[in-house]
């Protein structure tokens, strides 16, 4: 009895609702062999929380189901963490790359939604990112676009971390907006 409960249990942790995930590329690839052809499949997965969280992997196998179940394994081991802004955009402007592909990865307004190509959207969309421009230049093999992103993403630097490092305060780091400006100024009378 106990058993099957600790079955059921590592059931219910695998199947993690938290997680969501996007296929974004399958290449099926063959080797030829005395007999004949042997066929195998190559799957890159994309996988986030959307709170913030996301990581890529790659898995091969014989069978496509297989080696998507590969890849995710290994994207939720290889999860970052990226700082947003207000939970929709980024925090700056950012440029990424890995080999050939380069990416630049531009902060948005509210409602501008994602602008960007194929493999560096199901990034943004695993991330939880609502408003970004994203730009693909170089490489369009999609390992390469989803790795410049990740690189990309992985230098971002939110005022806190910036404020942390540099043993300020979060409010000295920021930009003053006008509204902050006409509060300190006393009133005439």
């Amino acid at each position: 009895m106990a058993r099957e409960d600790n079955r059921r249990n590592r059931r219910d942790r695998d199947e993690n609702p938290e997680f969501q995930d996007r296929l974004v590329a399958i290449n099926r690839v063959s080797k030829t062999v005395k007999g004949g052809k042997r066929f195998g499949f190559a799957a890159l997965v994309v996988v986030g929380d959307q709170k913030g969280r996301v990581g890529f992997g790659k898995g091969k196998a014989r069978e496509v189901p297989e080696a998507i179940r590969k890849a995710t394994e290994q994207a939720k081991r290889q999860l970052i963490r990226v700082p947003l802004r207000e939970g929709r955009t980024l925090h700056h402007d950012i440029a990424g790359r890995h080999g050939a592909g380069k990416v630049v990865l531009r902060t948005a307004p509210a409602g501008t939604g994602i602008i960007a190509g194929g493999p560096m959207r199901a990034v943004f969309e695993m991330l939880g990112v609502q408003d970004v421009v994203a730009k693909s230049i170089g490489s369009q093999n999609p390992y390469n676009m989803i790795r410049a992103t990740i690189n990309g993403l992985q230098n971002e630097l939110s005022p806190r971390m910036v404020a942390q490092r540099r043993n300020k305060k979060v409010a000295d780091i920021l930009p003053r907006t006008d509204a902050d400006a006409s509060a300190e100024q006393p009133a005439e009378a």
